[in-house]
């Protein structure tokens, strides 16, 4: 379990206090999409935890490994420093970047996030702190209505919208030709992954048209990049996904390509 040290790093008092109490029967709503049952500060607590044990255990590449995914409810990325929002109670994979930077003394930790919507809270946390650059691709005109090119705060922000019906060919090119090159040029020492399945066209809650096998491509490619500039070491984190069987295979594959 994460501790209060590790999620003042990026969360401020106020949001803490809301997040960890649990002293209350039923649901509690913190904004229209975001619910809280007395069992949900256990949940965010152990969800940002295992972002921080996986971060140590690549950095130390323990047993030989130098890759981890953390399969991992509640999702991160719309929490911003302040409030819990869009699912998001405690945002996993900022806890992560910010025990990088300050715990293993990284200077270049890249986060990549191919969640359908755009990781808003990810954004704004790391918007002006140079060793974070954020890679983000999502549905334009989708929740949380953030994200365009032209947001680059310090010039570690690096923003693509999908039109809704893009498929992997569309997808795959915006990565190959901008993200990609992007991320390249970062030379992250250590790659954080945002992984969101819900691009995947069986998704409910959005109308990207992606396959398993895209994020299985997407993820090969982060590996090679990883390979050149960070020793390997690459830790992702669940965020969306909405399909239980697209869930499911999507996840197999993106650790597939991991190992």
């Amino acid at each position: 379990m994460a501790k209060l040290g590790d999620l003042r790093r990026v969360h401020s008092a106020s949001l803490l206090d809301e997040v960890m109490e649990y002293d209350f029967d039923g649901y509690r709503m913190l904004d229209p999409d975001t619910v809280m049952c007395p069992a949900s500060r256990s949940a965010a607590l152990r969800a940002a935890g295992a972002g921080l044990a996986a971060v140590d255990a690549v950095m130390l590449a323990e047993a030989g490994r130098t890759t981890a995914f953390c399969a991992v409810r509640p999702p991160g990325h719309h929490a911003t420093a302040d409030s819990a929002m869009g699912f998001c109670l405690i945002n996993n994979i900022a806890v992560a970047a910010a025990h990088a930077c300050d715990r293993h003394g990284l200077e270049r930790v890249a986060i990549v996030d191919f969640d359908v919507h755009h990781g808003n809270g990810t954004q704004a946390i790391f918007q002006n702190e140079p060793r974070v650059a954020y890679f983000s691709t999502h549905e334009s005109g989708l929740y949380p209505y953030t994200g365009t090119p032209h947001e680059r705060g310090r010039g570690n922000l690096f923003n693509a919208l999908l039109p809704p019906g893009s498929g992997g060919f569309r997808f795959r090119n915006v990565w190959a030709d901008l993200m990609l090159p992007a991320l390249d040029d970062f030379r992250p020492q250590l790659l954080l992954v945002s992984a969101g399945f819900d691009a995947h066209m069986r998704d409910p809650l959005a109308d990207l048209m992606l396959e398993t096998e895209d994020f299985a491509w997407l993820t090969r490619e982060l590996r090679a990049i990883a390979r050149r500039h960070a020793a390997g070491r690459v830790v992702s984190m669940l965020e969306g996904g909405y399909d239980l069987e697209a869930l499911r295979d999507c996840s197999v594959a993106h650790v597939a390509e991991l190992r």
